[in-house]
């Protein structure tokens, strides 16, 4: 008990204290001792208290802003989620609608010919999917274009050389399709129809507003003589030996047993109403 006395009450050790006595250190304190050594030890500590309070300021004026920012993203996938199931909601009425319209015509005396109609309609619309004979067109950038490979036309460059397929391309080459008796065409898969645009953005081709990826495949159906028609139309095969002599771009122009288009993406009604003179606008 007295050595854990004497360990408590004589916490420093003998040594330590008989050296700090002949240094005259012993007992005394380390704050400073004279008014300028007070002024700076007191600045020094005003200005750590000032940087600390700035800080917390600046902490606690930033949260509400973050935290109103992060209410407004939450809101924001909220309503595109709500318009996403929307719309989804309304594709499910639609062909819930469609396919209570085929069934009702098939029920009813005139149902082959009501269907005849349909198909019709959806294939000239393109609302729905269709397959027949018909022609399938390839068109590629010359070799010297520098876009082998399936490249995106988003990332190459160059879209000025000569050696590139232009939008301008593509458009002549449909018309011509049409011009040749085709039914139904389709580009790299999407479906046309008579709203539909291909325009050039940047480097890109696009239909509809959705890059195209070389090689353009355009699938057309039509009747047998579609393909002969192509190729002796002037915006068809005429235009593209042209492009192939003067620029080198490539094509391929085939004839198919069996072409598959898909339905084209839903797109918003078009109305027309009566003016006030007695025509139609749309």
């Amino acid at each position: 008990m007295s050595l854990l006395t004497n360990v408590m009450e004589h916490a420093l050790d003998d040594g330590y204290a008989d050296a700090a006595r002949r240094r005259g250190r012993y007992g005394t304190s380390r704050m400073p001792g004279t008014l300028r050594g007070k002024l700076a030890l007191g600045g020094g500590l005003l200005l750590a208290a000032l940087v600390l309070t700035v800080g917390a300021v600046q902490v606690r004026a930033s949260a509400p802003v973050a935290a109103k920012e992060r209410q407004e993203l939450i809101a924001r996938v909220v309503t595109a989620q709500a318009n996403a199931d929307q719309v989804q909601q309304e594709i499910d009425r639609d062909r819930a609608r469609q396919k209570q319209l085929q069934q009702q015509a098939k029920s009813n005396g005139t149902a082959a010919e009501d269907t005849a109609r349909l198909q019709l309609l959806q294939l000239v619309s393109g609302a729905g999917a269709a397959y027949g004979p018909g022609i399938r067109v390839v068109m590629d950038d010359a070799v010297s274009a520098g876009t082998d490979g399936g490249s995106n036309p988003r990332t190459a460059a160059g879209f000025s050389d000569t050696g590139r397929v232009r939008d301008r391309d593509v458009q002549l080459v449909v018309n011509a399709l049409w011009q040749s008796g085709a039914e139904g065409i389709a580009i790299n898969g999407q479906r046309l129809t008579a709203l539909s645009a291909i325009r050039a953005a940047g480097d890109a081709i696009l239909v509809d507003n959705h890059p195209l990826a070389l090689p353009y495949q355009l699938d057309a159906v039509g009747g047998a003589g579609l393909a002969d028609g192509f190729r002796q139309n002037v915006d068809g095969g005429v235009y593209l030996d042209q492009l192939k002599a003067d620029y080198a771009i490539r094509f391929s122009i085939s004839s198919e047993d069996r072409v598959d288009l898909p339905a084209a993406a839903r797109s918003g009604l078009q109305y027309a109403t009566p003016s006030g003179r007695g025509g139609a606008t749309p």
